[in-house]
């Protein structure tokens, strides 16, 4: 422990010698450490030079520079040393002045040694704590700006009071993960100018990210243009489906505003894809003391990351889970099919969610009747795919199905081996 430095400011010749003999011990020990300055003047030129001290013992009545002008200004440079004021015991007025200056604690004269070393240990003391404090603020708000990177602001203010979770550490938990991703991002990155792929890539992510922290998200990861999420977790949430499903319309409706003024700028960005399931991981941080990770692993993520892709082969732009829709309180929608993923051996019914405005209840209603015929297996789905796709061409699901059938298959199982 290095030793506590204490700056004497006194005109008296002798007071340099007194402090050294009363306190020599203390000083060849290295606990304290003593500097001494004439008046104020030089006590502020010394600090300008070495700031680093604990206490500013000083008198009031000085030369050049008084006490109470010194403590004016430490008060104007900010400086954390703790002044203690010496003064005639008589002398209240000036104490008090100084004490609503901001002097820490005061010592009358003729000086008693004994009560200036209990006041300069308690000082000591109070500064130690000071200091914990100001080092534990530190680490707080060095907590929550990492944090803030990843969570949103509700769950950042609810982990800012636990710093212990950014230890290395897993649970089993059930939440909702999302992943997207930009379709034919690559030769388009490899066509824009450097500077210009920054801009449009950091005003993209920027985008999605405050659209799943406004939605109670977190930010698993950022790798290119695409990014993971995961709801219900670090806090606890259960609602995480429908904080799931509201985040990808949004980003949905955020990413075709986004893709339009820029292809009004004559930037060919293409379709934002979500795929969003509902299941147990191993969720934590995983990056080791060093790093930060906060991550999931298991089933439930890759299901999330192969229904991303799966919207490219269904035209979809959202596909997401029946694990996700019976989890939700309230599902408006439309069925995809049965999707027969690579190393399942069972299918899994996925669903194309639909906002307020997504597609009008009578078009919703026609696609409900056709995919209840394609379900069973029934002649008449053909028919009843060619209406839709007749009605509107534009929506890509219908014309997905309706190629499937005039392929010679039938039911609603997909295979999707190359997901």
């Amino acid at each position: 422990m290095s030793a506590a430095r204490i700056l004497v400011v006194d005109d008296e010749p002798d007071v340099e010698a007194l402090v050294s003999q009363r306190f020599r011990r203390r000083i060849r020990a290295g606990e304290l450490d003593f500097r001494f300055a004439r008046d104020g003047q030089e006590a502020l030129e010394t600090l300008m030079v070495d700031p680093d001290f604990d206490i500013v013992l000083s008198d009031i009545n000085m030369p050049r520079m008084d006490g109470l002008t010194l403590l004016d200004r430490l008060g104007a440079l900010g400086h954390e040393a703790k002044t203690v004021i010496v003064s005639a015991y008589g002398d209240m007025r000036n104490i008090r002045i100084a004490m609503n200056r901001g002097a820490f604690d005061f010592v009358t004269k003729p000086i008693e040694f004994q009560d200036l070393e209990a006041t300069l240990e308690k000082t000591l003391e109070h500064q130690i704590l000071m200091r914990r404090l100001r080092e534990e603020k530190r680490v707080a708000e060095q907590t929550a700006a990492t944090l803030a990177r990843y969570f949103s602001p509700g769950v950042v203010a609810a982990l800012s009071a636990q710093p212990d979770c950014l230890t290395p550490h897993g649970e089993w938990r059930e939440a909702t993960f999302l992943f997207t991703d930009l379709a034919d991002f690559t030769p388009l990155a490899e066509a824009l100018e450097p500077g210009g792929l920054v801009s449009l890539l950091n005003a993209y992510l920027e985008g999605l990210t405050e659209i799943v922290f406004a939605h109670g998200g977190t930010v698993m990861k950022i790798i290119g243009d695409s990014v993971q999420a995961i709801f219900g977790a670090p806090v606890e949430d259960a609602a995480h489906a429908d904080q799931g499903i509201t985040c990808a319309l949004a980003i949905d409706r955020f990413a075709r505003d986004f893709e339009a003024e820029q292809r009004g700028r004559g930037i060919a960005l293409g379709a934002t894809r979500i795929g969003v399931n509902t299941g147990h991981a191993v969720i934590g941080n995983f990056g080791g003391a060093r790093f930060f990770d906060y991550t999931a692993f298991g089933d439930a993520v890759n299901v999330a990351a192969r229904l991303e892709g799966a919207n490219k082969i269904v035209g979809t732009r959202i596909c997401v889970s029946e694990s996700v829709v019976e989890h939700t309180t309230a599902f408006a929608g439309r069925p995809i099919g049965a999707l027969l993923l690579r190393g399942k051996s069972r299918s899994l019914r996925c669903y194309e969610p639909l906002g307020p405005g997504g597609c009008d209840e009578a078009a919703v209603a026609r696609y409900a009747e056709a995919f209840a015929l394609l379900e069973a297996g029934d002649a008449r789905a053909r028919q009843a795919f060619a209406g839709l796709v007749g009605a509107d061409d534009t929506d890509p699901l219908p014309l997905f199905h309706l190629g499937r059938l005039l392929g010679g298959h039938t039911g609603c199982e997909i295979m999707l081996g190359e997901i």
